[in-house]
């Protein structure tokens, strides 16, 4: 009963012998080799991006660092939602790589930005003033941090945003197959108006495999050299494509996607059943949901694991904010017990 994170799964079958066959024999390093160029080219048609120049990093830390880095200047106004993985959880690296460059949050229900809060942050940052840098990146998360999702619509009206002041759009795609498949839509429908993508793997069945998609080979300039710079440049890059590739193979992404959606589905209902209030919709592998500290009790007691939601502190007495992370390997029957514990 490990609803901690997706993270603390292991690789899927797939991915290990993917890295077991890849290991045979001796090829090209630093990326010369013919897996990672497989592995470049199922993105791009994935994508149905062919011009896109597509990157491998270990972890989605450097992706987003780096991909912001690449798209915004010291002295650039990063915008974000306040509850967005470059904001709260990455150390600073995206300001570290980028030396200096600030992040702007913007609040907005259940982890989305809208339209109308973006553009109103935009323009307060446009004053044309030193003191405030320049505004330079929009960065969005699909899924985001509260397993909601971005529409389409959603992120072409917020593109549309960042065109009209002339911003760049990045989007942390660490649960971007959990976005496409609780949206049933086309992966490039879910990129149109973004530049850059950083698309994962880890999250979804890799060991650690992450990608750098740029969808304008002119905004990748220069980006190898700061990939190297990070330590990002694997001499053995064939084991990080080697993991993509898998996933890509056969739409084993998306599959292990949909479970893992259709699990949190599964517990959310459950939970909703059991009288517990539901903090956002579920829309991906991810439910917040508010429990009575009784049920709480009684779920940690018996080895459930699952995080606190720290958004939404409860009081003495009050019910508890719970976030519960479902992965490719979550089974029916973990989710099951932990609903009659907390039922």
């Amino acid at each position: 009963m490990n609803f901690a994170s997706d993270n603390a799964w292991g690789a899927h079958p797939a991915v290990l012998k993917a890295l077991s066959d890849c290991n045979e024999g001796a090829v090209g390093s630093y990326g010369a080799d013919p897996v990672t160029a497989r592995a470049e080219a199922a993105i791009r048609d994935l994508l149905d991006a062919p011009q896109a120049v597509v990157r491998f990093v270990a972890t989605g830390t450097a992706a987003n660092a780096l991909v912001c880095a690449q798209l915004s200047p010291p002295w650039g106004r990063v915008y974000c939602h306040d509850s967005a993985h470059i904001h709260r959880d990455e150390c600073a690296a995206p300001e570290f790589f980028s030396n200096g460059a600030k992040l702007v949050p913007i609040p907005g229900d259940h982890g989305r930005i809208g339209p109308d809060a973006l553009g109103q942050a935009i323009r307060a940052g446009a004053t044309g003033s030193l003191n405030d840098g320049a505004g330079a990146l929009v960065s969005i998360t699909n899924a985001t941090e509260w397993g909601t999702v971005y529409a389409p619509a959603d992120v072409a009206a917020l593109a549309g945003v960042a065109r009209d002041a002339g911003l760049r759009l990045h989007m942390d795609g660490a649960r971007f197959a959990n976005a496409v498949a609780g949206l049933d839509c086309a992966p490039a429908d879910l990129v149109r108006g973004v530049d850059a993508l950083c698309l994962g793997g880890t999250k979804n069945g890799a060991l650690a495999a992450e990608a750098a998609v740029f969808f304008d080979p002119a905004l990748a300039q220069g980006f190898d050299y700061r990939r190297k710079q990070s330590g990002h440049v694997f001499s053995k890059q064939r084991y990080l494509a080697a993991q993509m590739l898998a996933l890509m193979t056969g739409g084993l992404w998306l599959d292990l996607a949909r479970h893992a959606n259709a699990m949190a589905a599964r517990l959310g209902q459950g939970l909703a059943r059991s009288g517990a209030e539901l903090l956002a919709p579920v829309q991906a592998n991810e439910v917040f949901a508010r429990i009575a500290p009784e049920a709480h009790a009684a779920a940690r007691a018996q080895g459930a694991v699952y995080h606190l939601w720290q958004d939404v502190p409860p009081g003495p007495g009050e019910p508890v904010a719970i976030r519960l992370v479902t992965s490719w390997a979550t089974r029916d029957e973990d989710v099951d017990r932990f609903l009659d514990l907390i039922g």
